[in-house]
């Protein structure tokens, strides 16, 4: 395999430094995320022709293919293992095959608002209102240093969620003085809640100075010849230092989407088949996306020059159709979309917009304003096109030029023609409209998967501690929602496997107090 030119120039430029790498195919698809103590070095590699004969044919597929890479350095190699894992359910590419599950890395949970809080392991970060620490790579550093926290600020370590004089009656942690038992009263709850918020800034990784004290006592448990209390208290450095350097957070890494080798020449050549005046700068693709009528969703991708324009995507959920009716759907985020574009463009002295408060600091969240396309696309055919052009002839936008792109055979559907344009699949303007059209697929496919994730994990027994999924499909087998479970008595509780006695006490206890923060949380919005 012969090194092109660009990629030998862009060797030069890579550090000796730790990071992670993304192989990209001619169109700019990433193939491949990898990760490197030293990326010059690993990067190399692929491109040294004496080691072609050591190669097995996977490897040598992935070569060939890829045509440009691009780099992002980070600390120190766990943070590039975080990234790695980050970047590869991202993309999914198709030469990976470890970390494309859905599987995270551990992070701390603390939730002040239970009665009495505790730290807690979880993989999901949800809109709880609770504080998370976190991601960590290494999870029995992890845990070691959970167990040195608890032990340090006097919390509890027991998994029950409310305890009380029973519990406290047979508490290790509690005649330990591990924990200062605020289940009996011995704190107050204001007391336990500043030992909580001081435990949360160590995890934080803001009591450094615990580490210098640790030292101090290694050494002079070494001094005194007691070597395993040595070797206990190096081990312990060792996982706080790791655990704190794990608590760097990644945010959404800046990439470029897949992108043609000559955009500007795609798009003339798509503008001389539609018969444009010029070529279309600016695309916007729908697509729709549900699962036999479920979770009904749409997507709106913006590529501006042939490049993704990612500020200006945007999401819909679907509201007026019912089932599976995708020509329905087309029309209605037609008619949203540019419905409320119009608007925006047209009431330009509106009084909300005088009144709207001033710019904040977090740009990002701020949407730029833009005009009309040079061209609309919909994903699919005539019943999508025509679904499309009857919103925008209401709209009286029926001078934008709209087409469709029928999957199957790549045929492109212009509106008063009545046999669609075959212009084959290397053709540079169907190739344009190919990554136009995929994109679109791919938010909409990963909105409708969240939006179903997002449903599952919703339940309020997933805060439980200790239930497990069959443990809680016994309960909604039962009581066929939540809203009935916390309406349910306690006899009616320990009818369920799994849930005599005890179990079935804490159950009703924890539900309680989920009915009465929400209450909480409603009455103070409303004002009460």
């Amino acid at each position: 395999m012969a090194v092109s030119e660009h990629i030998r120039k862009k060797l030069g430029n890579v550090p000796h430094k730790p990071g992670v790498y993304l192989h990209k195919d001619r169109f700019g698809t990433v193939i491949y995320v990898g990760k490197a103590r030293d990326l010059r070095k690993r990067i190399s590699q692929y491109f040294q022709a004496s080691r072609r004969l050591g190669w097995d044919l996977k490897f040598n597929a992935l070569v060939e293919a890829i045509h440009d890479f691009d780099i992002h350095t980070v600390r120190n190699e766990p943070e590039a293992l975080l990234l790695e894992s980050k970047l590869i359910k991202d993309f999914k590419p198709r030469f990976n095959v470890s970390l494309r599950d859905d599987k995270r890395f551990l992070m701390l949970k603390v939730n002040l608002n239970d009665p009495i809080p505790n730290i807690t392991f979880t993989r999901i970060k949800k809109d709880d209102q609770a504080r998370y620490f976190g991601p960590f790579v290494n999870s029995s550093a992890l845990r070691n240093t959970v167990a040195l926290a608890r032990k340090q600020f006097n919390l509890r370590g027991c998994r029950v969620f409310t305890p009380g004089e029973a519990d406290y009656k047979h508490c290790l942690y509690a005649h330990l003085k591990h924990c200062t038992a605020p289940c009996v009263g011995i704190v107050t709850r204001e007391q336990y809640l500043e030992q909580v918020n001081a435990a949360c800034n160590f995890l934080e990784g803001q009591c450094r100075e615990m580490v210098g004290q640790l030292e101090v006592e290694m050494k002079n448990a070494a001094a005194a010849q007691a070597f395993e209390q040595a070797a206990e208290l190096r081990d312990l450095i060792r996982d706080l230092q790791d655990t704190w350097k794990k608590t760097e957070k990644f945010t959404r890494v800046p990439y470029t989407l897949p992108l043609a080798i000559h955009p500007e020449k795609d798009l003339c050549e798509l503008g001389k088949v539609l018969g444009l005046p010029a070529p279309p700068q600016r695309i916007e693709g729908f697509d729709i996306s549900n699962i036999s009528g479920t979770f009904a969703v749409a997507s709106l991708v913006s590529f501006n020059n042939g490049r993704p324009d990612r500020a200006n995507y945007r999401r819909f959920k679907i509201k007026t159709v019912t089932g599976q009716d995708d020509f329905a759907s087309m029309a209605e985020v037609v008619h949203r979309r540019y419905a409320r574009l119009k608007k925006e463009l047209t009431d330009t002295s509106s009084p909300v917009k005088e009144l709207a408060p001033a710019p904040t600091a977090n740009a990002a969240q701020q949407r730029p304003q833009v005009g009309f396309p040079d061209l609309i696309m919909v994903d699919g055919g005539r019943g999508q096109l025509n679904a499309a052009c009857a919103e925008l002839a209401r709209l009286g936008l029926e001078k934008i030029p709209v087409i469709g792109l029928a999957k199957e055979f790549e045929e492109i559907y212009i509106p008063g023609r009545d046999e669609p344009l075959r212009l084959g699949l290397n053709h540079p303007a169907v190739k344009i409209l190919q990554r136009l059209r995929d994109e679109c697929h791919r938010v909409a496919n990963s909105y409708n998967a969240q939006l179903r994730l997002k449903k599952i994990s919703e339940s309020v027994l997933d805060d439980f501690p200790g239930i497990g999924q069959s443990r809680k499909a016994a309960l909604l087998k039962k009581f066929g929602s939540v809203q009935r479970l916390k309406m349910a008595t306690l006899e009616q509780l320990a009818e369920v496997p799994g849930f005599g006695g005890k179990a079935a006490e804490e159950l009703k206890a924890f539900l309680a107090a989920r009915t009465s923060e929400t209450s909480g949380v409603t009455a103070k919005a409303e004002g009460l």
